[in-house]
């Protein structure tokens, strides 16, 4: 069965062209689609069956094979922070925790001033390691 990506698919309309691998774009309507999908976002990697007709080839059967990575993805991604600035984040955020830690040992809540910016420190790095 032949491979490709999708190029563009409009859920109203119900059809949208597939790019095949080795070879021109190919209709596909949404009967094609699995049972329960609606729809097909642009850059899926799908596999289908050809059937030529009076208009050209149409897809038939079509499996999605790779889901298209979302647009929020590929922006976090991009927005990952070098390795070598990680290391003087992560080593700064420890000596920050030593001394929130040593508070703590004798039994101190850190103050308001303190606690609100650390943890937003903590949410953020913790952000960029899911990246």
């Amino acid at each position: 069965m032949p491979t490709g990506k999708v190029k563009w698919f409009d859920a109203d309309k119900g059809f949208g062209f597939l790019s095949r691998e080795d070879g021109d774009d190919v209709y596909v309507h949404a009967d094609a689609l699995p049972q329960g999908v609606t729809s097909l976002k642009p850059g899926a990697r799908v596999e289908f069956g050809i059937v030529s007709g009076r208009r050209g080839d149409q897809a038939l059967q079509v499996i999605v094979l790779e889901p298209a990575q979302s647009l929020s993805a590929r922006q976090a991604a991009a927005r990952r922070a070098d390795p070598e600035d990680m290391v003087v984040i992560i080593e700064d955020l420890l000596k920050l925790l030593e001394g929130i830690g040593e508070g703590y040992r004798k039994g101190r809540h850190p103050d308001a001033r303190t606690a609100k910016p650390v943890a937003q420190l903590l949410r953020k790095v913790a952000a960029d390691l899911e990246a």
